[in-house]
């Protein structure tokens, strides 16, 4: 279990951790029942940047630092898988859907990011700020939650693209973990989700919001219904996912959820 928790840390993040190089298919895959515990230690990890970035500095300034860090803990892959997917995504139609899907493949391995996958980028990074920015103004618990679970349930949602996907490429670590992940990673993956909601709103419960429960069970439905159009969209515009198409669900969900926040806690439902 200790290993297979590392290679996730490693699949997901920038954070030094050590494990057997030589781990097989099957112990990769696997690692995705713990991509909500690496989600969890970033969110923690976003909250000590908030609160040492919050000493020194006004808060504008304190939000940019931990979007900030928030690209650097994920290597930055997630936003350039983004920018990539944008920027297949740009490629026009010629008729031929197998054509087509070659080349919008093409475009995402290409290293160079265009237009269309700089502004996604902007627009990813603005809207973030601006959902913060705007939970900023409710009660404290509410902003810290927001910036604890979103890397969370961005991780929750990889894991229930890979179940739902088909890789599109027959190479690299995209491909292992969209072949070879299943419904126990799934399930595991799951009950992690449960058990950190209900802890960490067990343990702040004087200061957790007006049905929070029930939130995050609306969500959950909410997210993993997007989880199912992105792997079926994908599916038709590049034949499968890829692990920048990944990337880019994690991202949109991280906004997906910030934005939901805002509307829950506004209607006060």
């Amino acid at each position: 279990m200790i290993k297979r928790m590392l290679i996730a840390f490693q699949f997901l993040t920038i954070i030094p951790v050590k494990t057997d190089t030589s781990a097989d298919e099957a112990a990769i895959a696997e690692s995705a029942s713990f991509f909500v515990i690496v989600g969890l230690i970033q969110g923690i990890l976003l909250i000590a940047v908030d609160y040492g970035a919050g000493l020194l500095f006004h808060q504008e300034l304190v939000i940019c630092l931990v979007i900030l860090a928030s690209v650097i803990l994920n290597g930055a892959f997630h936003i350039d898988g983004l920018s990539d997917t944008f920027d297949a995504l740009a490629v026009k139609s010629s008729g031929d859907m197998d054509a087509d899907r070659k080349r919008r493949l093409s475009v995402m391995k290409d290293s160079a990011a265009g237009p269309i996958g700089a502004a996604a980028i902007i627009f990813s990074l603005g809207l973030k700020y601006a959902a913060l920015k705007n939970l900023s103004h409710f009660l404290p618990f509410i902003y810290y939650s927001s910036l604890l679970f979103m890397p969370v349930f961005s991780k929750w949602a990889m894991v229930v693209s890979m179940i739902h996907g088909k890789a599109a490429r027959q190479d690299g670590l995209g491909k292992i973990f969209l072949n070879k992940t299943g419904f126990k990673e799934f399930a595991i993956s799951t009950v992690l989700l449960i058990l950190v909601i209900i802890s960490i709103q067990t343990l702040a419960s004087r200061y957790a919001f007006e049905n929070q429960y029930a939130f995050y069970a609306i969500f959950s439905g909410v997210l993993y219904s997007f989880c199912l159009m992105s792997a079926y969209f994908s599916n038709k515009k590049f034949g499968g996912l890829t692990g920048d198409t990944l990337g880019a669900v994690s991202e949109l969900a991280e906004i997906i959820f910030l934005l939901a926040m805002i509307t829950w806690s506004r209607l006060s439902i």
